[in-house]
């Protein structure tokens, strides 16, 4: 029963082909022949049905099951995909043939108003067109290309060769360049040469033509070769280094808001270019003075700069860094300026007893002698140079001489040198009791400065003081540590023309001690006042001072109340007791402190902001706070041209005032 119906299910189906054959046969010869093809296929499948029942023994791979109702609706309404793939490919030949047509079109109308544009006489119409045509092609071409030249300033291609570009070249030219460079064959592809026009493999060390495009290899060389030009030095990235540099001239000192002077201009341009300099000429001696302390800051200063500071006018020598000069050196300091009068040399090793024996060889009468570091220098030569050029010495500061400048020295002082008006000796190793004694003798000194290492006696600085303190305008008691009440005694009772005082790291002082220095004191008002870390020293107990060691609130306060509207300089660094209520009182808002420019409080736990901010305002030209280790400062409003040094804050070590 199955083989029955599958053959007439075969000639209905056969039927309905032959029906859509003769409708297909009145289109166009392309789709008659497209059904033909596709009547044949059917054909053969019809055949293939009919010889089904009758060949039993073919393969199973021939059997064809049931048909979907999906299948006999497109057979019947002439549906297939052979038919709907011919007609897309018809339709994709089609749209391919127009865009030709449009692009040789377009051709021949560039073409034409080329040929219109070099006709001296023609027709005007068809060349209005062609060239209305153009314009508008060429106005969306500049505005493409001025799109892709912003997009190519933004990328970081165009930032790299502007760095390392002229200043001269324009944005636009080197936009263009990165875009030309943009457009060049990567390597491993096939291009022409710029120059000979062969054709060559584009590798990554292909050299740029004249033209714009790639070189082969040949070119290349020759190119190379005939380069001469010098490379271009990279600019140097502008600001770097100015905190820094900022930084280092606060520690020096030389710090100084707004622009620099003039000379300092100068005194750096010859730093920068010593090795062109023959002389200083007739330069005043403080400028003379100024480019020594820059070129020792810079290492500059060796045996053939040196040559710029000797000459046989000079007066004064100052070497502020004389680690690279040897002995040689300094002996022909003493032979070329034979008209010297002051001498000073730091870090003077090489300064020995040879040097000291060719200086009292010569004819020089020194007034002032200061030697830094020249701890080969014997007692022996002390001796001779204090008994043969002590006469006319007026100034001697000697730093860091070990072992060889003792009491006995000091003894020589007082009867070789009668005009001596200023002393000091620092990082003394060898001086005793009996060596301050000797001090006292000298009645002709008006500063005094001392830092020894062995422990000096109340009593002995005491009695120096007593004996000559009416004369004394400069005392520097630096590090002593056992200086108590008995010295501020002994200061206030001899000393009447004091305008410094210096007495550091002594814990033995007390507060009260202070206060009765400065009350009813009738010494003018000191300019520069140092009392650093005058504190009390148990670590045990840092915040517990019930005996008051040390500069507290009350001498703090009398401090300010005698010198206040003089003082230039004051340092309490460390002075930890002084408390809040006394620094609100001496910086309330009618005191005014107009002589003050420089103020230390470091490590003063009661500075906070509002109190550097009562600080400013008491002291209309103060030029520099240092706050270092006041961790209460945070946030502080510093005034236009002040400086504030040691915030603890991600700003830096200074902060100079905007407002």
């Amino acid at each position: 029963m199955a083989r029955p119906r599958a053959s007439q299910r075969s000639s209905s189906r056969a039927q309905a082909q032959a029906q859509a054959q003769a409708q297909a046969q009145a289109q166009a010869q392309a789709q008659a022949q497209a059904q033909v093809q596709a009547q044949g296929q059917n054909a053969g499948n019809q055949a293939a049905q009919q010889a089904q029942p009758q060949a039993t023994t073919r393969s199973a791979r021939h059997i064809s099951g049931p048909q979907s109702a999906l299948t006999d609706y497109l057979a019947s309404h002439n549906i297939s995909a052979n038919q709907i793939r011919l007609n897309a490919d018809r339709r994709r030949a089609a749209a391919a043939q127009s865009v030709e047509a449009q692009a040789q079109a377009d051709l021949e109308a560039e073409a034409q108003q080329a040929d219109d544009d070099n006709e001296e006489a023609g027709p005007s119409e068809p060349a209005s067109g062609a060239r209305k045509e153009t314009d508008a092609q060429k106005t969306r071409r500049k505005i493409k290309e001025q799109q892709a030249i912003a997009k190519i300033k933004a990328s970081r291609a165009f930032k790299k060769r502007k760095r390392l570009a002229d200043e001269s070249e324009d944005d636009d030219d080197i936009a263009r360049a990165v875009m030309e460079s943009m457009s060049q064959p990567l390597p491993g592809q096939m291009d022409n040469c710029d120059i000979c026009q062969k054709r060559f493999t584009v590798t990554p060390y292909s050299r740029t033509g004249p033209n714009g495009g790639l070189l082969c290899a040949k070119c290349s060389k020759d190119a190379a070769a005939n380069d001469k030009r010098a490379p271009k030095k990279p600019r140097k990235a502008a600001g770097t280094g100015g905190r820094r540099k900022a930084q280092s001239s606060i520690l020096d000192g030389t710090y100084h808001t707004g622009a620099k002077k003039l000379t300092t201009l100068c005194i750096e341009t010859l730093a920068k270019n010593v090795d062109l300099a023959d002389s200083l000429g007739e330069l005043p001696d403080h400028i003379v003075d100024r480019i020594a302390r820059l070129f020792s800051k810079r290492r500059l200063l060796n045996r053939q700069t040196l040559a710029l500071f000797t000459q046989p006018s000079t007066s004064f020598v100052n070497i502020y860094d004389g680690a690279k000069l040897f002995t040689e050196d300094f002996i022909s300091i003493f032979q070329v300026a034979s008209n010297l009068k002051g001498f000073k040399a730091r870090n003077a090793i090489q300064f020995k007893d040879s040097v000291m024996g060719y200086l009292l060889s010569r004819d020089i009468s020194l007034t002032s002698f200061y030697l830094h570091g020249a701890n080969l220098l014997s007692d022996g030569m002390w001796h001779r140079f204090l008994k043969e050029k002590g006469s006319h010495l007026e100034s001697l500061r000697v730093y860091y001489t070990d072992r060889h400048f003792g009491d006995e020295i000091l003894a020589l002082i007082t009867e070789y040198c009668p005009n001596l008006a200023r002393l000091k000796v620092y990082h003394n190793q060898k001086v005793t009791d009996d060596g301050v004694l000797h001090i006292g003798q000298m009645t002709s000194l008006k500063h005094l400065g001392l830092h020894l290492q062995n422990k000096i006696k109340p009593a002995s600085i005491s009695s120096t003081i007593s004996d000559i303190g009416q004369h004394l305008e400069t005392l520097s008691l630096n590090m002593f540590y056992d200086a108590d009440d008995t010295v501020l005694r002994a200061i206030k009772s001899s000393c009447r023309s004091l305008r410094k005082l210096r007495i550091t790291d002594s814990d033995k002082v007390t507060d009260g001690g202070f206060v009765e220095l400065f009350t009813d004191w009738d010494n003018p008002p000191i300019e520069k006042i140092d009392f650093e870390k005058c504190r009390f020293g148990d670590s045990n107990r840092p915040r517990e001072n019930t005996l008051g060691h040390g500069l507290c609130s009350d001498g703090f306060i009398a401090l300010m109340q005698h010198s206040g509207r003089k003082i230039k300089e004051l340092n309490v660094h460390s002075c930890r007791h002084i408390s809040r209520p006394a620094l609100e009182k001496v910086f309330a808002e009618d005191k005014k402190y107009s002589e003050l420019l420089k103020l230390e409080v470091s490590f003063i736990e009661e500075v906070d902001d509002y109190i550097v901010g009562c600080i400013f305002r008491s002291c209309p030209n103060i030029q520099e706070v240092n706050v270092f280790g006041c961790m209460k400062v945070k946030d502080v409003r510093v005034p236009r041209g002040k400086v504030l040094v040691g915030v603890p804050n991600a700003v830096g070590m200074v902060i100079e005032g905007n407002d």
